[in-house]
């Protein structure tokens, strides 16, 4: 009997090492031969070659595990690399990002003649078409009007006549000259094709579809691009399709005899792509970096239910119908339109660690199937009757992205083309995790939710800064929420959750958790929970400029945030919100728009001072708030940790680390920027004799008659502009030095305090009036804010 149980035992250790599944290790050189063997010394020459080979092997061996070793080169892609579920267990490592670049680009061998003292011309060969050019490497400037700068404002150079008749008749060819606006709003972009020039100088355009709230195109912030008249500074080039001509005026280190030059011929480098029933599973890339893709601003887009949005359902890395996938330790740069975009059904996906930078439209985007979510709208005005309406919560399918994680990357100067866009974007998702990246110099929001389905995302130790640079009315963090209980009638969606008071949980079933976060907006809000926003909790969050708005929503706790030199921003509030602010630091009384109601609970939070707190509570809360001075450990330097909590903890605040965000690792940690920190305007601008530095201007208080007296004022009242620098808005406004701001669109002005507390109150518009006495006399100047 031992001897039969002992051969059984043997039989089966035996039958489990034969299952076990065998792993092929595949290596690629540039300078390899494809018909190599594709071991470690005769390595293959294309990543096409080592996917072939990785096929053949899984035809034998379908569970075996398949690592692709890619060495030291540039690896320029003919086509996209295609990912099924047939090669699922499969590796892509490169030697790392430095050292291993895969291109969408095509080395273009060109013989220059001199046009003129700057230009030259060559002619290029087959039928490439080609939207980014670059030399040595660096991106060049698609001939436009106005000239590239990076201190340009929106598209670094816009102008109100961008498209005049007369500048129109001054170009031999306008048709296919591309032409980029922002929304009427500054809700986002539109981007245009010159279709047909017309004999008055007008012009026809294709296009416009790159927004879901229509609207005329800005009357000042335009851009066009892609005519060979405006070909007129250095680094800037222009390919006729028509007659393969390249016309280019060469930087000024660039030989052109020696140069390399190369145009971007792909949208996309790699796509995994699987399904819900077939997905690819175990998919590892790393190491690697992305670059040379063509842009996609022209592409078809769909709308994402009723947000802002419309979005091409595409990026340099594709992802639909996977699990567990992972992309670490990867640099991606100059890519024409998304990065990495996880698309419907994806569970189980990582994006850790990587560099994403100088990329013209969103870092990494995931979003659903809108055929998942019940009784879906699409446009603004756009809703369901409650009759008509699937009333069963939750999604009606597994069609949208869930359980993975975004981590520890640094991302900047993304929207580089496209505006309306984002560092991470969620919409149609579930139980997303965004934690311990680095996002900053970008057009719009540094993270955005899109609408509610479906909840459950925790946004954590995130460092968010420099945002809405290019735009209007929108945060650092941005949301929207207009789900099935949201109705462009402020009454009837009012009466409609009256009457259903669980309908705001039927899309947003799981908690939404921010916290743990460093966020910073100058044109807007830090943290922004727009039209509808619900089911959110909001704690220990470090706000450096523009406070916290919620509007319209449902189901919000926010407590146990810093909101420096600003405060609570509660906009169109229903009776039942449910809605709870509580033991938070702020720095004004609460900035109040339309509220029928003031939620659950607003009380025990900590105000600067005793006419701020008595404000609030005329309007019948934060009757245990508190008023008195804090003092910051090191703001300067970035640490606002309270030196002393006695009086804080009366209201119930528990202090928490605030010099804790943003990238983790080293290598990342060694290239991020910090955002500028404050000067903690509000608790100290009212100390006699204090210059406050406040946008890059130094300002004080007018406090003695010697000062009245010199400016021709009639009380002692107003803020003087001290000195400023170039970067100033107030400098690039018209304001000079010696003028003294003593109005902010009719409100009088005594103090800096004032000053900030209404610019804070009204920058998100764009612009506002300020009076300002100069010569003796008040004159009106228009602050415009970005």
């Amino acid at each position: 009997m031992r001897r039969i149980v002992g051969i059984s035992f043997i039989l089966c250790i035996q039958m489990l090492l034969g299952c076990k599944p065998q792993v092929l290790d595949i290596y690629v050189n540039p300078n390899g031969n494809n018909a190599a063997s594709g071991f470690k010394d005769g390595p293959l020459a294309t990543i096409a070659s080592a996917l072939a080979k990785a096929e053949a092997h899984k035809e034998t061996y379908p569970e075996a595990h398949v690592n692709i070793y890619l060495q030291e080169g540039e690896y320029h892609l003919v086509k996209p690399i295609v990912i099924t579920s047939q090669l699922s267990h499969l590796n892509i490592i490169g030697e790392g990002s430095d050292k291993v670049i895969i291109k969408g680009s095509e080395q273009l061998d060109l013989n220059w003649v001199k046009q003129s003292d700057s230009i030259w011309i060559a002619e290029v060969k087959g039928h490439l078409n080609f939207d980014q050019f670059f030399v040595n490497g660096q991106q060049q400037i698609l001939a436009r009007y106005p000239n590239y700068s990076e201190e340009g404002g929106h598209w670094q150079g816009h102008a109100v006549d961008a498209i005049s008749l007369e500048r129109v008749k001054s170009w031999k060819q306008p048709k296919g000259a591309i032409v980029h606006a922002m929304h009427s709003g500054e809700w986002g972009d539109f981007h245009y094709r010159i279709s047909k020039a017309n004999e008055d100088g007008t012009v026809d355009l294709t296009g416009g579809h790159q927004n879901n709230r229509p609207s005329k195109m800005h009357e000042r912030f335009r851009m066009v691009e892609n005519v060979l008249e405006e070909l007129d500074s250095p680094g800037e080039w222009y390919f006729d399709k028509d007659t393969k001509q390249l016309y280019y005026w060469p930087s000024e280190n660039v030989n052109v005899e020696t140069a390399v030059f190369e145009g971007a011929i792909l949208k996309n480098l790699i796509s995994i792509q699987g399904t819900e029933p077939e997905p690819v599973q175990d998919i590892n890339i790393k190491g690697i970096k992305f670059t040379h893709t063509q842009r996609t601003f022209m592409e078809d887009y769909e709308p994402l239910l009723r947000s802002d949005w419309t979005i091409y359902r595409g990026g340099a890395l594709f992802i639909e119908g996977t699990e567990k996938v992972s992309i670490t330790d990867c640099e991606f740069v100059n890519l024409g339109g998304n990065v990495i975009f996880a698309s419907n059904y994806n569970r189980d996906i990582t994006i850790e660690r990587n560099h994403i930078h100088d990329c013209g439209a969103t870092a990494i985007s995931f979003v659903g199937d809108p055929k998942a979510v019940r009784s879906p709208s699409f446009q603004y005005g756009e809703y369901v009757n409650l009759a008509e309406m699937d009333t069963i919560p939750g999604p009606a399918t597994n069609n949208y992205p869930s359980k993975s994680v975004v981590n520890d990357n640094l991302i900047y100067r993304i929207g580089r083309i496209e505006k309306q866009t984002a560092g991470v974007q969620l919409s149609m998702a579930m139980d997303i995790t965004i934690s311990n990246n680095s996002i900053y110099d970008i057009p719009r929001a540094g993270i955005n939710v899109s609408e509610g389905t479906w909840g459950g995302h925790v946004i954590e130790f995130n460092d968010v800064f420099n945002t809405v640079l290019e735009t209007s009315d929108h945060g650092a963090f941005n949301s929207w929420g207009r789900d099935r209980f949201w109705h462009p009638n402020r009454s009837v969606m009012n009466e409609l959750t009256t009457n259903n008071p669980q309908m705001p949980y039927w899309d947003a079933i799981h908690t939404t958790i921010i916290r743990n976060n460093r966020f910073r907006c100058d044109h807007g809000w830090d943290i922004d929970l727009d039209d509808g926003s619900s089911n959110y909790t909001i704690y220990n969050n470090l706000c450096l400029n523009g406070g916290i708005k919620l509007r319209e929503g449902f189901y919000r706790t926010v407590e146990n945030n810093i909101m420096v030199n600003n405060g609570f921003h509660p906009h169109v509030w229903f009776k039942n919100s449910g809605d709870i602010f509580r033991k938070n630091i702020v720095f004004t009384s609460h900035r109040d728009i339309r509220l029928l109601a003031w939620g659950k609970e607003v009380d025990y939070n900590f105000f600067p001072n005793e006419s701020s707190l008595k404000e609030a509570q005329t309007k019948g809360v934060d009757a245990h708030s508190i008023f008195g001075d804090i003092e910051f450990k090191d703001p300067t330097r970035g640490n606002y940790d309270l030196v002393d909590t006695t009086e804080v903890s009366k209201i119930g605040f528990k202090p928490f680390r605030t010099d804790v965000f943003g990238v983790k690792t080293q290598k990342l940690k060694a290239l991020a920027k910090n955002p500028d920190f404050p000067e903690v305007y509000l608790s100290t601008s009212k100390k006699k004799g204090k210059v406050i530095v406040w946008q890059y201007a130094n300002i004080k208080n007018i406090e003695t008659i010697e000062e009245r007296s010199a400016s021709g004022l009639n009380k002692t009242a107003g803020v003087l502009v001290v000195s400023l620098n170039e970067k100033s808005i107030l400098k690039k406004s018209g304001i000079q030095e010696g003028d003294v701001i003593i109005r902010v669109e009719g409100t009088e002005i005594e103090n800096v305090s004032d000053l900030i507390n209404n610019f804070q109150k009204l920058n998100w518009k764009g612009k506002m009036k300020l009076g300002i006495f100069r010569n003796q006399k008040e004159q009106a100047v228009n602050l415009i804010t970005k």
